[in-house]
């Protein structure tokens, strides 16, 4: 892609340690938060849309690609990722972002914007529930199932050697097999997420957020959620294997100003799947929202 070979690329020293991230346009600053097992490429539709009308800025999170990969489960705790976020928008000369997000990135801007209220004007959300919902459904034999995995990273050195076989494969049929349009994801770019993934240290690192989030999920007190005042709006594809569509019931008694937008025959990957509908919803969002 084009837009690809155009970034500016740049690193920024953010709660102690080093990010990457790419940049394009200028303006109002859009800050994009990607997935696992992702990193800045998955918004590559959205820079290329958005920079015509904003500061688009999509960052490598702690861990992943470009970005430093501090060593322990520790280091990977929802209060530090709040910390980078605020670092990151403070260090690009900010005072307050539109912040998009999705699934890991999405729980981050989610912790954020509460902790942070003051500093996100608008918040876009792609296929990761609201967590009070996602707590909730947890406690599902439906939900339990889709989330097998997160009970499988909590095991030591395996899932890594697991990713690893066969040209880290794995990582490759994560967004090849799961998606519904097979042709929204190239060799190219299937090559891209194996090569971040395959950095020293990166693997450990990306698994490493669930080992952190682990015991808030399950172990402890479930945390009471104030009303968010901030204009919300989900993008949800609709046949996503790892997060059942109910999960976005009910989200409106935790915002105030919230919508909903379910994108039929789409996978977890939304925003790579369906760029052009996504894009749309967005932008028909901010011109609202303003």
């Amino acid at each position: 892609m084009s837009v690809v070979k155009s970034l500016e690329h740049n690193f920024i020293n953010t709660n102690g340690i080093r990010l990457h991230y790419v940049s394009q346009g200028a303006g109002k600053l859009m800050l994009m938060l990607h997935g696992f097992p992702e990193f800045w490429y998955s918004w590559r539709y959205q820079i290329e849309e958005f920079s015509t009308d904003y500061h688009t800025v999509a960052v490598d999170l702690r861990g992943y690609n470009d970005s430093d990969k501090p060593q322990g489960i520790e280091a990977y705790s929802m209060s530090t990722l709040t910390e980078d976020v605020k670092g990151l928008i403070q260090g690009l000369g900010y005072e307050n972002c539109i912040l998009v997000a999705h699934d890991w990135g999405g729980a981050i801007a989610w912790n954020f914007a509460y902790a942070n209220p003051e500093m996100v004007e608008k918040l876009i959300i792609l296929n990761i529930p609201h967590p009070a919902k996602f707590v909730a459904g947890l406690q599902t034999p439906q939900q339990l199932l889709k989330s097998w995995y997160i009970f499988a990273f909590q095991l030591p050195w395996l899932p890594e050697f697991l990713f690893r076989l066969n040209d880290y494969q794995a990582i490759k049929n994560a967004f090849s097999r799961m998606a519904i349009d097979k042709t929204a994801f190239s060799k190219e770019d299937l090559n891209a997420y194996r090569d971040a993934a395959a950095k020293p240290g990166a693997l450990t690192a990306m698994i490493n957020y669930y080992r952190s989030v682990f015991p808030d999920l399950f172990t402890s007190k479930q945390q009471v959620w104030i009303v968010l005042d901030i204009p919300t709006l989900t993008i949800w594809g609709e046949d996503d294997t790892a997060l059942g569509k109910e999960l976005t019931y009910g989200t409106d008694a935790y915002v105030r100003d919230w919508q909903i937008k379910y994108i039929p025959n789409c996978s977890h990957w939304v925003q790579q799947e369906q760029p052009v509908l996504v894009n749309s919803y967005i932008r028909k969002f901010l011109e609202e929202s303003f």
